[in-house]
């Protein structure tokens, strides 16, 4: 059962009866080629460089350099306050 003998009947399973039957019908579709196409980018590069911040970094690796316990003190101190 090819589409394109069949245009009208739907099937979410045409693509794994017959791959070229579909490819076909898609690249020969009016109805897609009137949709309005865009470029979309991949948002896994970032468009802003990363700038690196020797304060940041500072405290990052003194935060590092710190146990758990740290934390916990710093925050029992801060409710004292």
């Amino acid at each position: 059962m090819a589409l394109r003998n069949q245009p009208h009947v739907v099937s979410p399973f045409a693509q794994l009866i017959d791959p070229e039957a579909f490819s076909a019908a898609v690249a020969h579709s009016e109805r897609l080629a009137r949709l309005h196409r865009r470029v979309c980018r991949p948002l896994d590069k970032p468009l802003i460089p990363l700038v690196r911040n020797a304060e940041r970094d500072r405290f990052d690796r003194e935060v590092d350099r710190c146990g758990p316990g740290a934390l916990q003190q710093e925050l029992a101190a801060s409710d004292a306050h």
